[in-house]
């Protein structure tokens, strides 16, 4: 075993090189680990690579990383020189082992800034050390600052190419803007599938589950699509990690941003509302205006508008409905779990929120049409059981499990002749949800005392309980 400074110089070069010829001879290593080797048994390299795994005895690491540290401190210190090529070996050698060591990444970012190395090589290097250390925070800063460099040169290459594009073919230039597209989707799919790794592996990795919700702030701002495709992905995730409170709070942030870009006010209205419902009212005041053409296109974009604001707010509605749902199966499925009842109570909260918030701008729209979503109070006692037992009287069904009545009609607020739009809901076969209720809740609780003897249990339903009579029981 190497024991002089001689001996352990060239036992580190020997691991680099091997670690560098590795990744020549297989690009496609996926995951790196520690093989358990307390002392080197044979003359042999300590770097094992099997198919697209790669493993480093033990016993060299020792060695490795203490003499490593010290030369780049050296480096950065200016008192030992190393090349661009020695310092991309040594950086990606320490670095798979331990991704904590902040001067190893600062003199990666150095290299790439100067074109040293590429950033995709810098994310799949962070993405092998996050297959050993999936919370390591100083691999997910600098996956972020990487990612922050292929956004600035996309939007320099943007910015490039509309100063030049008088002389520059539309077809060339129209190619590049797709190009540039899917590179940035193909990142932002990697980036998903890197953050679902790291979770699975560590529970509760909130460093991992941080950086999606960034990557999706920074890379899909106001891409539903992107949104809804994440949010139903991760339930199958969250069913089967159940006590994930991260897990849970990263759903709560897909929802909170649908509902944030379902309810914005089309572009068409935001900006001439005032006018277009005069129009309107002088419209319907005097049939002599009828004959005017404008203020029949202002009908029709008010008339566009206001259906996709009510389609928007049936879709919310069906989010938080299927959400709320979810959360059922998942309490009555795995019980004694606290992640579970603090999601229940989030989403809750949300929809209660989002309901107030829709009230006032359809009363701030002058009452326009809008779906009816029954106050959280209405009808509703404090009381568990006498709320219970209203949860369905006089609407003529009966709750299953504490959820709400199926045969509940959806209203549709100062409309008194039938809408032609809801013929239209019909037809596609989209009938309008019914939104969550705070008597369903009382009473999916009392089915829970009810039926359940897990003791866990039966304390997060008591404390739900609680949390209802305080935060709803006293409003108006």
């Amino acid at each position: 075993m190497a024991e002089s400074e001689e001996e352990v110089d060239v036992l580190v070069k020997r691991v680099v090189k091997d670690i560098t010829n590795a990744f020549k001879r297989n690009p496609n290593i996926d995951e790196i680990g520690v093989i358990p080797c307390p002392e080197a048994r044979y003359n042999r390299s300590p770097i094992v690579l099997v198919e697209n795994k790669l493993g480093v005895e033990s016993w060299c690491v020792k060695f490795l990383l203490p003499y490593v540290h010290n030369k780049l401190l050296l480096y950065r210190q200016r008192k030992h020189w190393l090349d661009r090529e020695a310092l991309v070996d040594i950086t990606s050698t320490v670095l798979l082992l331990n991704p904590d060591f902040t001067t190893a990444w600062n003199i990666r970012k150095e290299l790439l800034q100067c074109g040293v190395v590429n950033p995709e090589k810098d994310l799949y290097l962070g993405k092998l050390a996050l297959t050993k250390f999936p919370k390591s925070p100083e691999t997910w800063i600098h996956r972020r600052w990487v990612l922050q460099q292929i956004l600035r040169q996309f939007s320099t290459v943007g910015h490039s190419r509309k100063q030049q594009q008088q002389n520059d073919a539309e077809q060339a230039d129209a190619e590049r803007s797709q190009q540039l597209r899917d590179h940035l989707a193909r990142t932002l799919h990697q980036e998903m599938k890197v953050c679902c790794d790291a979770a699975c592996r560590y529970p509760s990795n909130y460093n991992a589950w941080s950086h999606r919700i960034w990557v999706l702030q920074h890379m899909a701002v106001g891409n539903i699509k992107v949104f809804h495709d994440e949010l139903s992905s991760m339930r199958l995730w969250v069913s089967m990690h159940v006590s994930d409170h991260s897990g849970f709070h990263y759903r709560q942030f897909l929802l909170k941003e649908l509902i944030a870009e379902l309810s914005q006010t089309p572009a068409s209205t935001t900006t001439t509302t005032p006018p277009q419902r005069h129009s309107i009212t002088v419209t319907n005041s005097s049939p002599h205006h009828h004959s005017h053409t404008q203020p029949n296109r202002d009908w029709s974009a008010e008339a566009a508008g206001d259906e996709e604001r009510q389609l928007g707010a049936t879709t919310v509605l069906q989010l938080l409905l299927q959400e709320m749902e979810l959360c059922s199966d998942l309490i009555q499925s795995f019980p004694g779990h606290e992640a579970l009842w603090s999601h229940r109570r989030h989403v809750f909260y949300l929809w209660h929120q989002w309901r107030r918030e829709h009230q006032r701008r359809c009363s701030s729209n002058g009452g326009g049409e809008s779906l009816h979503v029954n106050d959280c109070n209405d009808g509703c006692s404090s009381d568990p059981q006498k709320a219970a037992n209203q949860s369905c009287a006089g609407r003529g069904a009966e709750a299953v499990n504490g959820q709400r009545c199926a045969n509940d009609a959806m209203e549709v607020d100062g409309a008194s002749l039938p809408d032609p739009r809801d013929s239209k809901r019909l037809k596609r076969g989209v009938l309008p949800p019914e939104p969550p209720a705070l008597s369903s809740e009382y009473g999916f609780v009392s089915s829970t005392l009810d039926n359940c003897c897990n003791p866990e249990q039966r304390r997060f339903a008591v404390a739900y309980r609680k949390w209802l009579d305080t935060v709803f029981g006293q409003q108006p």
